[in-house]
């Protein structure tokens, strides 16, 4: 029998990247909470997973951040898409849209 784990894997890592920038759509947030809506949504992702794709965001212009104290620790990096990352969002979004719909047609049985 063949192992879907890894496929099921490689699936969701593609569509980390609009999961991330969606998530910071809706408001400024550090790694811990990204990492904590993403798990409420089933997509598992661990620290060393999403710093690399939050650093490649950043260097690319479409994320920006600023520090901000915290009352439990030390300071906290909040990540915010910038204004190339909001039209860069949408873009991935109708990309989005037009995949899964291509996905659907070819997935669902004709009747």
């Amino acid at each position: 029998m063949v192992n879907s784990e890894n496929t099921k894997a490689q699936m969701r890592k593609g569509v980390l990247e609009l999961c991330i920038l969606s998530i910071l759509s809706q408001g400024d947030a550090y790694p811990t909470e990204i990492i904590e809506k993403l798990k409420e949504t089933k997509l598992v992702v661990v620290e060393g997973t999403l710093y690399p794709l939050l650093t490649r965001l950043k260097n690319t212009g479409l994320l920006t951040y600023r520090w901000e104290e915290s009352t439990s620790g030390p300071p906290r990096k909040y990540y915010m898409l910038t204004e190339i990352g909001v039209t860069y969002l949408k873009e991935l979004q109708l990309s989005w849209a037009e995949l899964v719909d291509a996905v659907n047609k070819t997935i669902q049985p004709k009747n």
